[in-house]
């Protein structure tokens, strides 16, 4: 294969399903599920209807259109907001440009050694001069947009945009990591989950087809959700990423974080930084309003100045997305003192959209009722994350049994719960998974458990040893929500932060996310300014701009306070 672009409040009580007694029909069951794509068995050679063996040209041309027809199927079915189900949209209509920056150098360092400058497009991911290579790692933080952009980049192949970075790559391959349930091949993720519907095109033709090509281009979408990720057990995503595969094929991995084993000295890093002020109107105009109505977009934006903390949330493109949507379709203005109110009022969104379809009033008491008896959900999710190897996917019949059939239902309905074709390596098939719409839904209703948990911890140790898979660094919303949820166990998990190496900057966040104001925390505030305050451009966004948050805090009581300023861009 070619190696050269272009050329070579805590729930109520426990759902417990239906009662018998019950007066009211039940809501309606849920659809049914989507076909589960075939597994590829051996087959005869392949052969056109006449009976005669098809030529590599042939084939190649039935497994590009193969291709094309799966991604046309994912960038036409984009969500900006997930309980407005029959309104989809094209990924070109509502894609924007947000910030991105590549790491100057080898790549192998860390910490202040590192220079980050910012790249004019995402097109130059793959044709700046930095980026010359034939593995990138595309980082971003929860909801910063890797997904939605992995889908332009495959519309832009599909539609041959002159200006993409992919205009005139003959074979792209895009891979869903969070489906690849221990599959450990390439060749056999490529049959199962893009050549599925292709009888013609056998698991043996794929690794013929792939090398007859000048160019290939591979997009790994979410190693962080991959359930064998970081494990050395013979896989081609570990051998790939660790270069001792493929090396003459260009590679992209997306990820929230860095695998803890790859090739840094061949492997160039790229990061999303979220929207500014210029990809915020542009998103209104594109995908909210339309570009001339300047009354509906003065709304959106005005509500956001007057939300100071969304302003600055805001610049995380699902919180952007969500917001601005819910603003326009509201005729009632919102203001949000914390993440979390954000959060509950959206939730109750979701809820409220579901309510006012319903056409059956019989239908309406169970709504009620599931909006606020979500015990279980919640058990689920806070077991999911509470893991040496996190679980963001579970089986459909486990967990229609867990919250009964009728709660499950609801929550695919109003797109909290999200159905999805995953092959199940210890059944050898597909089956269809489960799960949240995305990952920091999981952590808002893993939340209300964490404070059960923090709240029945009767020593510091007790209380480490119960969070000891909760890392922080990776679960921030988790602690930042539970902390906006009960404020006096907010205070525990502020103390428990700070005891941490490096934990005072996380406590930063959910000292603002508890008290929702100032005064409350200014003797917190000036303790932690007692020491001195690290700004790194190595933490994240919003890391760092809740450490700017803090100092302006300082600075407006007169608190002395000494900064170390390890290349933060001011």
């Amino acid at each position: 294969m070619g190696n050269r672009l272009g050329k070579s409040k805590r729930p109520a009580a426990k759902q417990t399903g239906q009662s018998s007694r019950s007066t009211h029909r039940p809501p309606p069951s849920p659809p049914p599920p989507p076909p589960s794509p075939p597994v590829p068995s051996a087959s005869p050679p392949v052969t056109s209807p006449e009976g005669q063996s098809l030529s590599m040209e042939e084939m190649k041309k039935i497994y590009l259109a193969a291709l094309k027809n799966i991604y046309k199927e994912q960038y036409d079915a984009v969500q900006p907001v997930p309980y407005i189900k029959d309104r989809l949209y094209c990924v070109d209509r509502v894609f924007v440009e947000g910030g991105i920056q590549v790491l100057a150098g080898d790549g192998r360092f860390h910490g202040p050694d590192e220079s980050w400058r910012r790249l004019k497009s995402y097109k130059n991911i793959f044709t700046d001069s930095e980026l010359r290579t034939t593995r990138r790692i595309l980082e971003g933080e929860p909801g910063y947009g890797k997904s939605t952009l992995t889908l332009q980049l495959a519309y832009d192949w599909c539609n041959g945009v002159k200006d993409s970075p992919l205009y005139g790559i003959e074979n792209l391959i895009v891979l869903k990591l969070r489906q690849m349930g221990n599959i450990k091949k390439i060749d056999r993720a490529i049959k199962m989950f893009l050549l599925s519907k292709e009888p013609r095109i056998r698991r043996i033709d794929v690794n013929k087809i792939m090398e007859s090509f000048s160019s290939t281009v591979i997009i790994l979408d979410g190693y962080d959700e991959y359930p064998d990720r970081d494990n050395d057990a013979g896989n081609d995503v570990g051998q790939i990423i660790r270069f001792t595969k493929l090396q003459d094929v260009d590679v992209t991995l997306t990820t929230r974080y860095l695998p803890k084993d790859y090739s840094k000295s061949k492997t160039k890093r790229v990061k999303l930084t979220g929207f500014d002020e210029i990809s915020r109107d542009e998103y209104i105009r594109k995908a909210v309003t339309g570009p001339n109505d300047e009354a509906a977009i003065d709304k959106i934006k005005r509500a956001l100045k007057e939300n100071v903390l969304l302003d600055d949330l805001c610049q995380v493109p699902l919180f952007f997305v969500m917001f601005s949507h819910m603003t326009h379709e509201s005729d009632i203005f919102q203001k949000f003192n914390t993440l979390t109110d954000f959060f509950m009022y959206m939730i109750k969104c979701f809820h409220d959209h579901q309510k006012n379809k319903s056409l059956d009033v019989n239908t309406y008491p169970y709504i009620i009722r599931f909006e606020t008896h979500y015990e279980e959900l919640c058990q689920i999710a806070f077991e999911g994350l509470n893991k040496a190897q996190q679980q963001i996917m579970w089986e459909r019949d486990v967990m229609c049994e867990r919250l009964g059939q009728a709660l499950y239902a609801h929550y695919v309905a109003i797109g909290i719960l999200v159905e999805e074709a995953v092959f199940v390596a210890t059944d050898g098939q597909m089956k269809i998974m489960v799960r949240f719409y995305h990952k920091l839904f999981c952590e808002w209703y893993a939340s209300y458990v964490l404070i059960d948990v923090v709240s029945e911890a009767k020593t510091t140790a007790e209380l480490s040893r119960a969070l000891r898979y909760l890392d922080p660094f990776d679960l921030q919303y988790l602690y930042r929500f539970a902390c906006g949820i009960n404020g006096s166990v907010g205070s525990k998990i502020i103390d428990y932060l700070k005891s941490r190496k490096d934990g005072d900057k996380f406590a930063i966040l959910c000292i603002l996310e508890k008290s929702g104001g100032v005064d409350d925390i200014k003797e917190t505030v000036r303790e932690l300014c007692s020491k001195r305050v690290d700004i790194s451009q190595e933490d994240s966004k919003l890391l760092q701009r809740s450490t700017v948050q803090l100092l302006q805090i300082a600075s407006s009581h007169d608190f002395h306070v000494s900064i170390m300023n390890n290349g933060y861009d001011t």
